[in-house]
């Protein structure tokens, strides 16, 4: 029995050994390999730190909209992200980074359902990690843009309406933009700075989204008699202060992910995102008390987000000092922007025109004025470093172009759907609340059950919520 015992205990532990004198026949990975793998890892933290937006746009809508319409929020966030996924991995990743030949200062094409090599997606060339790699964290960044262009348009639109135009926009709208920036196309090619996507991303969202807004009109209620603007507060201004919170958190995969490799200056681009966001907060607060003489929270959090969009284009291209005068500016201009399209009748409940579409604008001009000679890695110095009116012209020119075609073709597609399947729901639709109508259920069903005036004042037909007077339903 000893003897078995013996034997049994010499094979276990030989059994043990094999896998690591098998590893240790190997050579020890290079520093290359280290170094890519590393790479590797930090892109896919980083999308994952952008998918992740997804759930602090969420919360974000969620807080500023009424109990009634909650579930049809996260409904279309859902199904935003898998069209979005699939459609860029169908089209849409090609459309931006593969070499389109003759076309190339236009479109890419080559590379579809992402059947290409390193190679074929030459606009990626400088990033050494794995397409599977650089895929899943571009199309992180399709997710969050698309995410922008429905925060205007709560509370009233049909869920098929989401469904067809984000198709549309995720396998072409947006590639054709990110092409002509990112993937060697003509502004590429002029030397536009766009570092992580304050016009590809943000102007790009902002502009679909007012095209869809102008067609769509405003909530019922939303503007008096006179056509005076009626505040129709969201319901959970915490849940919408975390969703800000969750979006400067992903910020951080957003900027330093742009990077697409492990170095040191992830460090700088994350220092730059942190002042801009922080002192955009300041400054839209600042204007709230000299507006209103009230520090409005709603207004802070938009502020955040405006000078993140902002500093997005520049995070890699400027000093610390210019990124706080970037992100104050930010948040001073997404309120005042803010207040004029809510009184010209453009029903905007997230504030995301103001936020993304003129954060996005001020961010791209920023790199004109600020980028420094020495992270000048695209394009020329700006006018602030003696670099002349050169690259604040081209950065001027991206925005005309870009916000451009974006409204442009948004609204070709927009006016499409609203003369075939209308993109409104019926007035008493809305005034029940889309949860209901859309969705079979209301996202605060215990509170339907056992309020009579149903979720968040709102009778099962026709009631107007409690945040607004009920003689502006009508």
């Amino acid at each position: 029995m000893k003897r078995l015992a013996l034997i049994l205990s010499a094979s276990l532990l030989l059994v043990l050994a094999l896998p690591g004198l098998a590893f240790a026949q190997d050579e020890a990975p290079t520093a290359a390999e280290l170094s890519l793998a590393m790479d590797t890892v930090w892109v896919l933290v980083a999308a994952v730190l952008v998918i992740f937006m997804q759930a602090g746009f969420a919360m974000l809508e969620v807080g500023f909209s009424r109990m009634k319409n909650v579930g049809s929020v996260v409904a279309k966030i859902l199904v935003n992200v898998a069209i979005a996924a699939l459609m860029f991995w169908a089209v849409g990743f090609a459309f931006t980074f593969s070499d389109g030949g003759g076309l190339q200062s236009i479109i890419g094409l080559n590379g579809f359902f992402l059947s290409g090599s390193a190679e074929t997606y030459a606009g990626l060339s400088w990033s050494q990690v794995p397409v599977s790699a650089k895929f899943v964290f571009q199309v992180a960044f399709v997710a969050v843009s698309l995410a922008i262009v429905w925060g205007t348009m709560l509370e009233r639109t049909k869920f098929a309406v989401y469904v067809i135009f984000a198709v549309v926009f995720a396998g072409l709208i947006y590639p054709l933009v990110a092409h002509w920036v990112w993937g060697g196309g003509w502004l590429a090619e002029l030397g536009k700075q766009d570092f992580a996507g304050s016009t590809v991303v943000h102007l790009s969202g902002a502009a679909a989204a007012l095209a869809g807004t102008l067609l769509l009109g405003p909530r019922l209620g939303k503007y008096d008699d006179e056509g005076r603007p009626v505040t129709i507060p969201g319901h959970n201004m915490p849940l919408a202060v975390l969703g800000v919170l969750i979006l400067w958190v992903g910020w951080y995969g957003f900027n330093p992910g742009s990077t697409m490799a492990a170095t040191t200056q992830i460090a700088d681009v994350a220092l730059t995102t942190t002042l801009a966001a922080a002192a955009g907060v300041l400054g839209a607060m600042t204007m709230s008390y000299f507006y209103r003489r009230n520090v409005d929270v709603g207004m802070g959090g938009n502020g955040a987000i405006a000078a993140l969009v902002a500093i997005t284009a520049s995070c890699a291209f400027v000093a610390p000092w210019a990124s706080i005068i970037i992100g104050f500016v930010a948040g001073i201009i997404m309120y005042l922007v803010l207040m004029f399209v809510d009184r010209i009748g453009v029903d905007d409940p997230l504030g995301a025109i103001a936020a993304h579409g003129m954060g996005g604008v001020w961010g791209t001009l920023s790199c004109g004025l600020f980028t420094t000679p020495e992270l000048a890695a695209v394009g020329q110095p700006g006018l602030f470093y003696g670099g002349g009116f050169t690259q604040l012209g081209v950065q001027a020119l991206g925005i005309i172009a870009c916000g451009g075609f974006v409204f442009l073709s948004s609204l070709l597609v927009f006016a499409i759907l609203k003369a075939t399947i209308g993109i409104r729901v019926s007035p008493e639709q809305e005034l029940d609340g889309l949860d209901i109508h859309e969705h079979g259920v209301y996202g605060y069903p215990d509170l339907v059950a056992t309020d009579p005036q149903g979720a968040n004042g709102t009778s099962p037909r026709g009631a107007v919520s409690s945040g607004r007077p009920a003689e502006s339903a009508t």
